[in-house]
């Protein structure tokens, strides 16, 4: 049946900002619905209330509402567009689910006659409320553990006595396992129990008796509205039950599970998607295992919506999860659409993979001062990176060379952890680091059987592991001059990096590269096609890999590459690698206008990431994507193969700045404003010179590398002090002291995490207002796109300050000095392209704090509030495409915007909820109000100083 004619036009609604537990892949999933619907001719209607993401950008629907994701909001929608004939709202994660479940039992929809189209009520009440789903499982005969519901204390107290521990509570309508926790002893329970009750909505935990060692397993599903199904992935979590899978590493496809269990897995998924509902769409299935012969399988639960796995499965397999469930839920059926990778097969073609996937979560811990380290069922990850390889080892030490966490990739880096108590610890409560650990526990010579006994991780994973050591130990035998073809080529296809071969053999890292071409060991890159090679596919979407020579009839020898290279002239686009606190989804908004705009500009673009979650790694967003490591040696032979005119990094956060001195160092062009110019920006003491030489006033500072350096600094500087690292993002390390013994703490911990670093002590404007500017310059003309105010005073992170937009009470002449000091510090720097300028403003002079000559994590913000494409245009200017006289400016915005900071503070208990010069919000949202009298603005003014943390 082709789609319903009656539909003409769909409301949307998007996740709102960024929090832990619903991340940046329901805007991919929502793009990409957006992008599906306006295919079929439909008018789209979209809410969402995140200005930092593409899904929100004017050309993504034709209505675009950045609005608070209230009932109050959505009616205010219906009563301007009465022609909207449904709403979708399975795209944007559990907050949307929600919010269209309030509407419906205020009988919003009704009063309207809206629709509801991709899943129904019954299904997400079913799967959402514990004890109806566990009722219908045992009536439909799927096996559930065993469990209970209780919606009091005393209840639940009876159900652990009962069951006995160890046990699970799960809080009933919750995202990202919130008030989720395991309980091993008694003395714990009460705690938790009350926990889970306060957090669920409804006041309602389930629990079940808990599954120790069995292995999970996930199963992304599409159904048509004529019950076709297919299962996209199958996807296994390494870590067994009771670490949440946003949490756990997982591989794709599924590698320990027989055959058999595998087809009765799939029938019990389907028979489950069946049952729930009658409704076409996406839907994640979650089961466990039981680690034994048998391969017992009972479900855990299920999504009646996109989930944070379907952009991971989407990526993994090719196969647009979300695209496809939006034509679904317009009536189409599996067999009358389109294979969006081959374009000659149909979507009810289940993907087959012919390569390894391996997700890797990202977490940032030191921003959550007093956080529990530990992993369990509730989520505590911001990010994730996907490695892709031709076997699990090449794609493990992908997804490790992709997290930047300063490790080379597993082992042979020299940062391995030999404290055997540690270990064991480390591994007996899951740690975030124990992807490493694990390696370290072998090198340790801890028995593979131990391993298995604390973690519970399957076998076949740990011999995997054990294979790449011993292949570790092996090559540091040799030497760079004793090593031979096979066995390098061996190392790169289990995926070890160049520096860590090094590390091996004791030499540099350019050795084991020139090595590696005089012995004819290359990358190739290999297609992601969905079909595993078996049809011709149209999209150019790969990964890198080495393979062995083939030899042909007549005696040639060569690697098959099915990356062609054109002869277009092309830009190479570096994306910003995972999600995390200071570097965001603005900065891949950023990437995916570079892009479009590259392509406008008459270039083939090239996309370079590993975030699974975004609009940048989408198939179809640049002309050619490679979804590989934002790490050098990855970049550098794609710069090698495809010839760009020059690499864009400024779009990229510091994921892709760091990249730009070796670039550069290699002779690779940088596009846009050069290394010399953005290195002299992150050089305190280089830039402050600067300033000095222009005459802008900036707080007295002076450069320390030593704890009596600072000390002796600290004579000459009146405290508070604030104290800032060299090449830092977000923040980091940054902090306000108030006498010595603070200094010399702060100063000696930072020297051991940043060895080496240059340290800037300048003194703290107490009192001062903040305030910043974007700024696009093309070497000759600056325009100014926004200047900012912040509500709280200076000393708080701008990433965690409530910006305002235009500012409320800066004077004419402090304005004035603001525009005068941005336009010389952007043509002082020589700035091709953005640059973003930070102030703090006291008794009316103006005081610079800092300049980024790059896009900033304010610029969607700006862009979105004036309606005006300022990253397109500052991408033209970079490529020398424009100047800045050739664009029309024409900002429109009624009243003042605020970009307002989001913070997952609730996922860590006890944790200190201070605000500092360290950021520690993990996205954002945007309000606009008419004028200053607004409530809102007198609430957020009030309470500016309540969080200041010195």
């Amino acid at each position: 049946m082709p789609k319903n004619s009656k539909l003409k036009s769909i409301l949307i609604i998007g996740s709102g900002p960024i929090v832990i537990g619903q991340a940046c892949e329901f805007d991919y999933s929502g793009t990409q619905a957006l992008r599906s619907l306006r295919e079929d001719g439909i008018e789209t209607i979209l809410i969402n209330s995140n200005p930092a993401t593409i899904m929100t950008d004017p050309s993504m629907a034709d209505h675009v509402y950045l609005l608070p994701l209230t009932t109050k909001s959505i009616v205010k929608i219906l009563k301007e567009h009465p022609q909207i004939d449904a709403v979708l709202p399975t795209m944007g994660g559990q907050t949307a689910l929600n919010l269209c479940m309030e509407a419906d039992e205020k009988g919003i929809w009704k009063d309207f006659n809206v629709d509801i189209i991709g899943v129904n009520i019954d299904a997400i009440n079913i799967t959402e409320d514990r004890e109806q789903f566990r009722e219908l499982m045992l009536k439909i005969g799927i096996p559930m553990a065993p469990q209970a519901t209780a919606t009091s204390y005393l209840k639940g107290k009876e159900i652990a006595q009962e069951f006995g521990f160890p046990l699970i509570i799960r809080a009933s309508f919750t995202l990202g396992g919130a008030g989720a926790s395991f309980v091993y002893r008694e003395e714990d329970f009460d705690e938790l129990l009350t926990r889970g009750l306060e957090i669920s909505p409804i006041h309602e935990v389930m629990i079940d008796k808990a599954l120790i060692g069995w292995k999970e397993y996930e199963l992304e599903l599409l159904r048509d509205s004529n019950d076709n199904v297919v299962i996209i992935c199958s996807i296994e979590n390494m870590d067994p039950i009771g670490i949440h899978t946003g949490d756990s590493i997982t591989v794709a496809p599924a590698m320990t599970l027989s055959d058999r269990t595998y087809q009765k897995m799939r029938d019990m998924a389907i028979h489950m998607m069946r049952n729930i509902g009658d409704f076409a769409g996406g839907c994640n299935v979650q089961f466990a295992v039981s680690p034994d012969e048998n391969e017992d399988i009972i479900a855990i639960e299920i999504n009646p919506r996109v989930s944070r796995s379907s952009a991971l499965a989407s990526k993994a397999t090719g196969y647009p999860i979300a695209k496809i469930a939006a034509k679904l839920a317009l009536g189409y059926h599996l067999d009358e659409l389109q294979n969006q990778i081959t374009k000659s097969t149909s979507a009810l073609f289940e993907p087959t993979l012919d390569y390894v996937i391996v997700k890797i979560p990202r977490w940032n811990f030191d921003k959550f001062e007093g956080s529990d380290r530990t992993l369990g069922l509730q989520m505590k990850s911001v990010g994730e990176v996907m490695g892709i390889g031709r076997s699990f080892q090449e794609a493990l030490h992908k997804a490790t060379q992709s997290l930047e966490i300063k490790r080379n990739g597993l082992g042979a880096d020299g940062k391995e952890n030999k404290d055997y108590n540690q270990i064991i610890e480390k591994l007996t409560y899951a740690s975030w680091d124990r992807v490493f650990i694990i390696y370290d526990a072998i090198a340790m010579g801890i028995p593979l059987s131990r391993i298995h006994e604390i973690t519970k991780i399957d076998m076949w994973f740990l011999k995997q592991y054990e294979e790449l050591f011993l292949l570790q130990k092996e090559i540091s035998t040799y030497t760079i001059d004793t090593i031979q073809k096979d066995l390098l080529l061996e190392a790169k296809q289990k995926g070890y990096g160049d520096r860590q071969i090094a590390h091996m053999l004791g030499c540099l890292e350019s050795q084991v590269y020139s090595k590696r071409e005089e012995y004819g060991v290359n990358r190739v890159y290999k297609l992601v096609d969905t079909c595993a090679a078996e049809f011709k596919a149209k999209t150019p979407y790969y990964y890198s890999t080495f393979e062995s020579d083939m030899e042909t009839a007549d005696g040639n020898r060569y690697a098959d590459n099915e990356s062609i290279v054109s002869d277009k002239k092309k830009v190479i686009v570096l994306g910003s690698g995972p999600n995390r606190i200071g570097q965001g989804i603005e900065f891949d908004y950023c990437c995916v206008h570079g892009v479009l705009a590259a392509a406008e500009a008459g270039y083939e673009t090239i996309m370079i990431n590993c975030n699974p979650e975004t609009v940048s790694t989408d198939f179809d967003t640049a002309d050619k994507l490679y979804f590989e490591p934002v790490f050098w040696e990855h970049i550098y032979d794609i710069i090698k193969h495809e010839k760009p005119e020059g690499v864009i990094v400024q779009l990229g956060g510091q994921t892709a700045l760091k990249l730009a001195e070796k670039l550069t160092k290699y002779g690779v062009k940088i596009i846009g404003t050069s290394y010399e110019s953005l290195d002299l920006a992150e050089d305190r003491g280089l830039f402050s010179n600067l300033l000095k030489e222009n005459n802008i006033p900036y707080p007295e500072f002076d450069i320390a590398t030593t704890a009596d350096e600072a000390a002796a600094i600290a004579d000459k500087l009146d405290f508070p002090i604030l104290v800032r690292p060299s090449y830092v993002l977000g923040g980091q390390g940054m902090k306000i002291v108030i006498n010595k013994e603070d200094l010399e703490k702060h100063v000696v911990d930072l020297l051991s995490q940043m060895p080496g670093n240059q340290l800037l002590l300048d003194h703290y404007l107490e009192g001062a207002i903040e305030a910043e500017a974007d700024a696009i310059c093309d070497g000759e003309d600056v325009y100014i796109i926004g200047i900012m105010e912040h509500i709280e005073p200076c000393g708080i992170h701008s990433g965690d300050s409530n910006s305002m937009l235009p500012p409320f009470n800066l004077g004419e002449f402090v304005m004035q000095q603001i525009k005068d000091h941005t336009k010389k510090i952007a043509l002082a720097l020589n700035t091709v392209g953005l640059i973003n300028i930070q102030f703090a403003i006291k008794d009316d002079i103006v005081y610079i704090i800092e300049a980024n000559p790059r896009a900033s994590r304010t610029v969607p913000f700006i862009a979105k509030a004036y309606g005006e494409p300022y990253v397109n245009y500052a991408t033209k200017v970079m490529l020398g495409d424009k100047k800045i006289k050739d664009f029309n400016f024409n900002p429109k915005l009624e009243g003042f915007a605020i970009k307002q900071p989001v913070f997952s503070f609730n996922k860590f208990h006890n944790v200190n909820k201070k605000l500092g010069p360290e950021m520690k919000s993990t996205g954002e949202s945007i309000l606009f109000i008419d004028s200053l009298k607004d409530d809102e603005f007198y609430e957020l003014y009030s309470r500016r100083k309540m969080y200041l943390n010195k």
